[in-house]
């Protein structure tokens, strides 16, 4: 029986995002060995769209975005999107230290991640 997912950041600074996780977003994580964080993530769900190109994208959820956004500046995290509103949530996106996006949205679809 499946009872996880692993999901793969790859990062220019690894350090450093890792850093922000644990310290920014406070996921706990374990050291798999030499220093290699692993972090627990909230509960999950999974989606799959159409598409003629292949990928994967990561997005954080949140009940509060306007909330979660107020402690990101308290924190000094750079808001990188204006806040939108989506047919599915309302979006933004932070920027983690090695440059890279990562995409935030409060849902206003059902979610699956407490089934």
């Amino acid at each position: 029986m499946i009872n996880g997912a692993h999901v793969i950041l790859f990062s220019r600074d690894a350090e450093a995002d890792r850093a922000f996780i644990r310290d920014v977003l406070g996921f706990p994580g374990v050291d798999a060995g030499g220093g290699w964080l692993i972090f627990k993530l909230p509960p999950a769900e999974m989606a799959v769209h159409p598409s003629e190109t292949p990928g994967h994208e990561l997005y954080l959820m949140c009940e509060d975005l306007d909330g979660q956004l107020a402690r990101f500046a308290e924190q000094g995290v750079e808001v990188t999107r204006p806040v939108t509103e989506q047919g599915w949530g309302r979006l933004t996106a932070v920027r983690l230290p090695s440059g890279f996006e990562l995409p935030l949205y409060e849902p206003s679809h059902p979610v699956a991640h407490s089934l």
